[in-house]
C-alpha cells in the first residue's frame, strides 16, 4: 500500500485507541495492555506518540507478568529522564526490587539499565546494589534428597538446563562441598562427550572455549609435565589457525607454558612459528603477543636468534609496542650475554634503530656494564667511535658515545684513523645539533679529553672560552664551560690527572631496565582500567610487578610464573600486559571478550574451578598448603588471590638453599604493617632477611631467606604473613617449598657397590616399602623425570628387571652425609608398584618415603 494509506491507517488505529482511553467503560488489564503495545508499535513505525503513557505506568502495577513487561517496555522506549511520570515510575520500580519476586526484580532491573536517569540512580543506590551482591542461600536448598536431584540435572539433555545447574552447583558446594563431590564424574563425562559435527561458529567457539579452559586448568596447577606438554601441543595447532582470536590466545597461553620448568623445552619447538606470525600477522596485538613468547622463551641456547629476529622487527614494528620492545631486548641481551662484545653490539644497534624510544635506563646500563668490565672498554670504544660516523646520528647514540670516548677514547688513539683529534673533532660536529642535556656530557668530555690527550689542550680551551660558550643562555652550560676552563688552566697536570681519573666501576645494583618495564605496563593496565577494561591482573594481572632483579655482573634468568584462566583473554585488540611477580616474561592479561562476536566468558561455566578464599574476619588465618608442587621444581607461584600474588624461586647447594619470595601488591592501595616471619622446627637453620613494612599498590617486595639443613626433619617450614587491608588485618599461613628432598644430590654406582650397599642397610629404621596402587599413568619416562627430580639418579642396567628403577643419592646434612637408596618396581598389569627406600641414618628413609609415594 501507498505510504498516505499507511498514515490513514495508523491516524485511524490512533482515534480508537484514545477513544478507549478516554471511555467511560474501566479497560482490563489485557486491553489496556494491547492498545499500549500497539502505540509502541506504532511509534518504532515512526510516529510520535503523545498519549498513553498514564496507562503504561499503570501496567507496573499489575501481578501479570505480560502486562507488566509490556508497561516496562513503553517506559524503556518512551519516556525520558525528564518526564513528569518519572517519580511514579521510580516508585513502582522500588515495589517490584522489594517484592521478593525473581521475574518482576528482572523486569525493574531491566529497566533501570536502560532508562538510568540521575534521579533514578539517586533513590535506588540502596536497593540495586542489595540484589546485586545476593547470592544463593544455603538454607533455600538444604542438603540431603535436593543434592542428589541437583547433581542428576548434569545429564539433562538440554545444555541449558546443564549450565543453569553448573551455576546453582557451583554457589551451593561452597558452604558444602563435600555434599557435591559426586558431581566432578559427571561433569568430566559431560565435557568429554563427542559434540556434534556442525560447521556453526557457535558450536566451534563453545568447543575451543572448553578446551582453554582445560589448559588454563593444566597451567594453573603446573604439577604434571604430560599434560603440560600435551597443553603446549594442541596450542601448536591453533597457532596456524585461520581465527585471529584462537592465535591471540594461543599466543598468550604459551607465555603461561614458558615460564614452567615442565614445557619450556616444548614451547621453543614452535619458535620458527612464532616468529613467522611476528613478520606476517596483520593485527598488531597478536603480533605483541608474538613478541611477549619470544621474550618467555628466551633463554642462553636461543638467546641471540631471537634478539636478532626482534631487531629486525623492531625496524617496522608498531609505534604503540616500540618502547616496551627495546626494553625486552635490553634485558635479553644483558641477561644472556656470554660475550659482551656482542651485548654491546646489540644495544648500539637497539639505539640505531629505535634511538626515540631508548630510555635512560637502556644507555645508563650499557655504560654501567662498558666501566665494570674491562676486558670490553676497547671494543665499545671503537664500536661506537664507528656508529657516530653515520650521517644521521641519533642523539642517544652521542650520549654514549661521549661518555665512552671521554673514559676509554685513549684506548683507540692509537689507530690513525680514530686519533685523539679526530674523536674531538667527530663529538664537536654534533654539539650543536643536540640537546642542552647532551650538550653538558659533551662539555664534560672535552674536559676529559685534555687529561687523556695533552695536545689537544689548547684546541678544547679555544672552544671554551668561545662566546657561545661563556656566555650562554643556558646557567649550566655556561656554569661548566667556566670552571672547566679555569681548572684546566690553573691546574698542573697532576692535579688533572686526579679530578679527571677514570670513573670506577659502578656498585652492583639491580638493572632499573627492569623496573622501567615494570612502569611502562603499569601505566598500560591504569589505563585500560580508566577506560573500563578489565585486568585480571588488575586481578589479576599484571599488578605484572617487576621481575627477578638481575644485577650487572650475573644477569639470571627468572622463570614465570603460570597463569589461570586465559579462555576469557580471548580479544584481537587489547595491549593490557602486565609483568608477572616473579618471571623472566610478562604474562598479558586481557579483558574477557569473544570469539567472533560469541561471549567467552559467556560460553561455560568453570565448574571446577576453585573458590577464591574469603577474607578472614575475626582475626581468621587464611591457610593454604600449595607446597607439594614445588617438590620437583624450584620456582612458580605460592598462592595468589585477588589481593596479593606471592611467588618463590629457590635454589639449593647441598645443606644450604636460598628462597627468594615476591610479595606482589595487586590492589589499588597500599598495604600497610606488611610482615612475614618463617617458623620451623630445631633441624632448620634460617635467616630472613627484614622487609618493608609497607607495600605499594601495584608494586613488590622480595624477601631472601637463606637457610640451613641441620638434621633431617619432617615439618615444613611455615612462613605467616601478616598487612592491613580494608581496616582489619589479614594474616595467612603458608607452608614454604623446603622439603628433604631439596638437600639431595645425585650419585653414580654401578650394580655390584649399589647391591652390596643395599644389603649392608638392613636396620628396621633404615628401610621404608609398601606396595601401593598407582595414582598416575604408569609412563616409564615420566616416571625417570619425577626420580631427577627429587635429586636422585637414575641407574640404569642396574637391576636384572629392565622395568624396574634403581636410584641413589646422598643426603647433605650440617652434621654429615646420608646415603639413600631407592628401588622402585612396577606392576604394569596391575597398575601397582611396590615402592623400596633404604638410609645409612634412621628414619631418614620414612621421610622421604612420605614424599616420594604419593607422586606415583
Amino acid at each position: 500500500k501507498s505510504r498516505e494509506a499507511e498514515i490513514k491507517r495508523i491516524n485511524k488505529e490512533l482515534a480508537n485507541i484514545r477513544s478507549k482511553f478516554k471511555g467511560d467503560r474501566q479497560l482490563d488489564g489485557y486491553s489496556k495492555k494491547k492498545y499500549v503495545c500497539k502505540l509502541l508499535f506504532i511509534f518504532l513505525l515512526g510516529v510520535d506518540i503523545d498519549f498513553g503513557y498514564m496507562e503504561a505506568v499503570n501496567l507496573l502495577s499489575s501481578i501479570k507478568y505480560t502486562e507488566k513487561q509490556i508497561g516496562y517496555l513503553f517506559i524503556s522506549v518512551l519516556i525520558n529522564h525528564s518526564h513528569d511520570l518519572m517519580k511514579l515510575v521510580i516508585q513502582s520500580i522500588k515495589n517490584d526490587l522489594n517484592s521478593g519476586k525473581p521475574i518482576h526484580i528482572s523486569l525493574a532491573l531491566n529497566c533501570i539499565a536502560n532508562v538510568g536517569s540521575p534521579e533514578m540512580a539517586e533513590q535506588l543506590t540502596s536497593e540495586v546494589p542489595r540484589i546485586l551482591v545476593g547470592r544463593v542461600s544455603p538454607k533455600i536448598l538444604p542438603p540431603g534428597e535436593w543434592t542428589t536431584r541437583i547433581v542428576q540435572l548434569l545429564s539433562d539433555k538440554h545444555l541449558g538446563v546443564v549450565t543453569a545447574a553448573s551455576s546453582l552447583i557451583y554457589e551451593v558446594a561452597r558452604d558444602n562441598p563435600d555434599d557435591y563431590k559426586n558431581c566432578v564424574p559427571l561433569a568430566v563425562s559431560r565435557l568429554s562427550r563427542e559434540p556434534p559435527k556442525s560447521k556453526k561458529v557457535q558450536h566451534s567457539n563453545a568447543k575451543n572455549a572448553v578446551i582453554f579452559e582445560a589448559i588454563s586448568l593444566i597451567i594453573h596447577y603446573d604439577n604434571d609435565p604430560d599434560q603440560m606438554v600435551r597443553a603446549c601441543n594442541q596450542l601448536g595447532t591453533y597457532l596456524s589457525s585461520r581465527e585471529t582470536n584462537l592465535r591471540y590466545l594461543a599466543l598468550e597461553s604459551m607465555c603461561s607454558l614458558a615460564s614452567s620448568e615442565y614445557s619450556h623445552e616444548a614451547v621453543k619447538k614452535h619458535q620458527s612459528t612464532v616468529i613467522q606470525a611476528l613478520k606476517s600477522e596483520r593485527d598488531v596485538s597478536v603480533r605483541q603477543r608474538a613478541v611477549d613468547l619470544l621474550y618467555a622463551m628466551c633463554d642462553k641456547t636461543n638467546a641471540m636468534e631471537i634478539v636478532e629476529e626482534m631487531l629486525n622487527y623492531l625496524k617496522s614494528a608498531d609505534y604503540s609496542i616500540r618502547e616496551e620492545m627495546v626494553l625486552k631486548v635490553a634485558i635479553l641481551a644483558e641477561r644472556y650475554a656470554v660475550d659482551y662484545t656482542w651485548y654491546v653490539d646489540t644495544i648500539l644497534r637497539l639505539i640505531g634503530i629505535a634511538g626515540d624510544y631508548v630510555s635512560e635506563e637502556v644507555w645508563y646500563r650499557v655504560i654501567q656494564i662498558t666501566v665494570n668490565r674491562d676486558d670490553v672498554q676497547g671494543y665499545a670504544a671503537k664500536t661506537v667511535f664507528e656508529a657516530l660516523q653515520a650521517p644521521a646520528c641519533h642523539e642517544n647514540m652521542v650520549k654514549v658515545g661521549a661518555y665512552i670516548l671521554g673514559e676509554f677514547g685513549n684506548l683507540i688513539a692509537g689507530d690513525g684513523r680514530s686519533s685523539a683529534g679526530t674523536q674531538f673533532e667527530l663529538l664537536h660536529s654534533k654539539f650543536h645539533f643536540c640537546s642542552t642535556a647532551t650538550r653538558a656530557i659533551l662539555l664534560t668530555t672535552y674536559v676529559k679529553f685534555i687529561n687523556l690527550f695533552p695536545e689537544l689542550k689548547g684546541q678544547i680551551q679555544k672552544v671554551l672560552q668561545s662566546d657561545n660558550q661563556i656566555r650562554n643562555a643556558d646557567v649550566e652550560l655556561q656554569q661548566r664551560c667556566l670552571e672547566y676552563l679555569r681548572m684546566s688552566s690553573v691546574a698542573s697536570a697532576e692535579v688533572l690527572n686526579t679530578v679527571l681519573e677514570v670513573m670506577p666501576p659502578f656498585p652492583e645494583r639491580e638493572s632499573s631496565i627492569l623496573a622501567k618495564l615494570q612502569k611502562k605496563k603499569s601505566v598500560i593496565n591504569n589505563k585500560n582500567l580508566a577506560d573500563g577494561t578489565t585486568s585480571a591482573n588488575s586481578t589479576n594481572t599484571t599488578i605484572k610487578s617487576p621481575v627477578a632483579p638481575v644485577t650487572t655482573a650475573t644477569p639470571v634468568a627468572v622463570p614465570v610464573a603460570p597463569v589461570a584462566n586465559t579462555a576469557n583473554n580471548l580479544t584481537n585488540n587489547t595491549q593490557a600486559p602486565v609483568i608477572d611477580l616473579i618471571g623472566r616474561e610478562s604474562i598479558e592479561i586481557t579483558p574477557s571478550t569473544t570469539i567472533d562476536g560469541v561471549n567467552a566468558g559467556a560460553l561455560l561455566v568453570d565448574v571446577f574451578a576453585e573458590a577464591e578464599p574469603k577474607l578472614p574476619q575475626n582475626n581468621e588465618v587464611i591457610t593454604q598448603d600449595n607446597s607439594d608442587k614445588f617438590l620437583t621444581k624450584n620456582n612458580g607461584v605460592l598462592y595468589e588471590s585477588s589481593n596479593i600474588q606471592i611467588g618463590v624461586k629457590s635454589e639449593f647447594k647441598q645443606a644450604t638453599g636460598s628462597l627468594n619470595i615476591f610479595f606482589g601488591n595487586k590492589t589499588n592501595f597500599q598495604l600497610a604493617g606488611f610482615n612475614a616471619v618463617v617458623e620451623c622446627s630445631a633441624d632448620l637453620q634460617i635467616d630472613c632477611q627484614p622487609i618493608n613494612a609497607v607495600l605499594e599498590a601495584g608494586a613488590q617486595i622480595q624477601q631472601t631467606i637463606s637457610l640451613e639443613i641441620l638434621s633431617d626433619f619432617a615439618e615444613t617450614p611455615a612462613l605467616n604473613i601478616s598487612f592491613n587491608m580494608n581496616g582489619g588485618q589479614q594474616r595467612i599461613s603458608l607452608k614454604l617449598p623446603v622439603f628433604i628432598t631439596k638437600f639431595l644430590t645425585p650419585v653414580e654406582m654401578n650394580a655390584q657397590d649399589f647391591f652390596m650397599r643395599w644389603k649392608n642397610l638392613v636396620g628396621p629404621a633404615q628401610e621404608s616399602q609398601e606396595v601401593f596402587q598407582a595414582k598416575f599413568p604408569m609412563d616409564k619416562e615420566q616416571s625417570k623425570l619425577k626420580i631427577l627430580g627429587f635429586g636422585l639418579s637414575a641407574l640404569e642396567g642396574i637391576d636384572p628387571n629392565a622395568e624396574n628403577f634403581v636410584s641413589a643419592g646422598i643426603l647433605h646434612l650440617r652434621q654429615g652425609q646420608v646415603g639413600c637408596l631407592m628401588r622402585l618396581e612396577p606392576n604394569l598389569q596391575a597398575s601397582m608398584y611396590r615402592l623400596t627406600i633404604r638410609a645409612s641414618r634412621d628414619n631418614v628413609s620414612s621421610a622421604l618415603f612420605k614424599l616420594i609415594c604419593p607422586q606415583f
